[in-house]
C-alpha cells in the first residue's frame, strides 16, 4: 500500500468530523443533468450584460495591462473603493477610504469572523439565516444563537431580550429580501431594531447583498444609515446580483480602529482580491448603465417570483405556509405534517427537482418541515414544471411515511 493510501492527516478541531458542506451541496444539486434547481440563488444567464462586462476588461487590458497584471494592496483598487463608496453614498455618506475591498461578499463574511470572533464568542443571527454565514462563523468557533423573526425581521423586543442575557459580539443581519426568507424588514421594523442596538452598545454586521432587487418602489436604505449607526455597524455588498455573480467582487464599509483589523484578516486570507477584476468592475460601475440593467431584470424577477407563489400555493400540503417575496432571489415554506425536507430532497431530485432543506439554515433547533426555493434562474413554464415534480416528490413521501 502506498504511502498516500495510509497517511492521515491531523485535522483542526473546528473541522474535525465535517464530512460535507451545505454550499458544496447545494453547487452539485444545481449541476445534475435534467434537474429543474430551485436550490440556488442562480441568476438567468440570459439577463448578464456580456457585452459591457467584456468592454470594461478589454478596456483595462488596453490601458492598465501591467498594473492589473501586478499585486495591489490588500484594501482594494481606488478606483473600485471610490465606486463603492459612491454607490452606498446615496444611503450613507461614505468615504474610499471607509472601503474593504473583498472576493465577493462570503468571503467578507469570514474576514469579519475572523477579525472578531473568539471561540465561544456568542453571535445573535435571524432564524432562519444565511447558511454559508452560519458556516462561515461555525468555523471560527462562534456560538450562534437565533432570534425569531416575523414577516417584518427580526423582533425587536426578542431581540433585545437575547442581547441581554448573552452579550454578543454582534449581532448578523440581511434586513432586505433575506436570504432563505425572501422577507425585507419594514422601515419601522429597522428602526426599532437600530434602537435596541444604540440602547445596548451592540454591533451590527448587515449583509445587503439583494437591496437593489426591490421590485417596487426604491430600495430600502440601511440600518447602517439610521442616526447613530454607522460607527457600529460593519456593512457588506456584492456586486454578483448588479453585474454577475461569476465576477467575485465585494466589500465592506467600516469606521474606525476596526478598518485596519478587517484589512490585516483579508491580508491573512487572501493578500488581495484579483486586480483585474478589480479595475473591471469599477470601469463597469463607472460607465455602463447599472440602473438600466436593474430595471430590465426585476420585472422578469417579480413574474417569476408570482408564478413560484401561486404554483406552491396551489399544490403545497393544507397548512403549509410560503413567504411572499417582493424582492431579492428566494421564498421560504414550511410544510408542517411532520415532513422532513432533507428526507424530501432525495425524492425531488429522483422526480427530477431540487430544493435546499432549511435545517441548515438556522444556528440550533431547525424546523426540518422548511425549504429555501430559489425562483430566478427559470422562466415560469419551467417553475410551473418544477412545482409539479416537487407535488409528485411530497405526494411519494406522504405515501411512504
Amino acid at each position: 500500500m502506498s504511502t498516500s493510501e495510509t497517511f492521515s492527516f491531523r485535522v483542526a478541531d473546528r473541522l474535525a468530523g465535517v464530512d460535507s458542506s451545505p454550499v458544496r451541496d447545494l453547487l452539485e444539486i444545481v449541476s445534475k443533468e435534467g434537474v429543474i434547481s430551485f436550490a440556488g440563488g442562480v441568476p438567468d444567464p440570459d439577463y448578464f450584460e456580456v457585452e459591457d462586462v467584456r468592454a470594461a476588461y478589454a478596456w483595462v487590458f488596453e490601458h492598465q495591462p501591467q498594473r492589473a497584471l501586478q499585486y495591489a494592496s490588500s484594501e482594494g483598487e481606488p478606483e473600485l473603493r471610490e465606486q463603492a463608496a459612491l454607490r452606498i453614498s446615496r444611503d450613507l455618506p461614505t468615504t474610499a477610504e471607509q472601503i474593504q475591498v473583498t472576493t465577493g461578499s462570503q468571503e467578507g463574511l469570514f474576514v469579519v469572523a475572523q477579525a472578531l470572533v473568539n471561540p465561544g464568542d456568542t453571535i445573535l443571527v435571524e432564524r432562519p439565516t444565511y447558511l454559508a454565514a452560519v458556516q462561515a462563523f461555525d468555523l471560527n468557533g462562534a456560538h450562534m444563537v437565533g432570534v425569531p423573526t416575523d414577516e417584518h425581521g427580526v423582533l425587536p423586543d426578542e431581540l433585545e431580550r437575547l442581547i441581554g442575557e448573552h452579550h454578543p459580539k454582534f449581532v448578523y443581519l440581511i434586513p432586505s429580501f433575506q436570504n432563505p426568507a425572501g422577507i425585507c424588514m419594514s422601515m419601522e421594523r429597522r428602526r426599532a431594531v437600530a434602537d435596541v442596538l444604540l440602547r445596548t452598545g451592540t454591533a451590527l454586521v448587515e449583509d445587503d447583498p439583494y437591496g437593489e432587487l426591490a421590485y417596487a418602489g426604491d430600495p430600502m436604505p440601511p440600518i447602517a444609515s439610521l442616526p447613530g449607526m454607522s460607527a457600529q455597524t460593519i456593512l457588506l455588498n456584492s456586486v454578483s446580483k448588479i453585474i454577475a455573480p461569476g465576477v467575485r467582487v465585494g466589500w465592506m464599509r467600516s469606521e474606525g480602529a476596526i478598518q485596519f483589523t478587517l484589512t490585516v484578516a483579508k491580508q491573512a486570507i487572501g493578500l488581495q482580491s484579483p486586480v483585474p477584476d478589480q479595475l473591471a468592475v469599477a470601469r463597469y460601475l463607472e460607465t455602463a448603465d447599472v440602473e438600466a440593467h436593474l430595471q430590465r431584470v426585476r420585472p422578469v424577477y417579480a413574474e417569476r417570483a408570482r408564478a413560484m407563489y401561486a404554483e406552491l400555493e396551489r399544490v403545497l400540503p393544507d397548512g403549509a405556509q410560503v413567504t411572499r417575496p417582493d424582492g431579492g432571489m428566494f421564498l421560504w415554506a414550511r410544510l408542517g405534517h411532520g415532513i422532513d425536507t432533507t428526507r424530501l430532497l432525495e425524492m425531488a431530485v429522483e422526480e427530477g427537482v431540487a430544493f435546499v432543506p432549511g435545517a441548515s439554515f438556522y444556528a440550533h433547533d431547525p424546523d426540518t418541515s422548511t425549504m429555501r426555493l430559489s425562483f430566478v434562474t427559470h422562466a415560469p413554464d419551467v417553475i410551473r414544471e418544477g412545482v409539479e415534480r416537487l407535488a409528485s416528490a411530497i405526494e411519494r413521501y406522504q405515501r411512504e411515511n
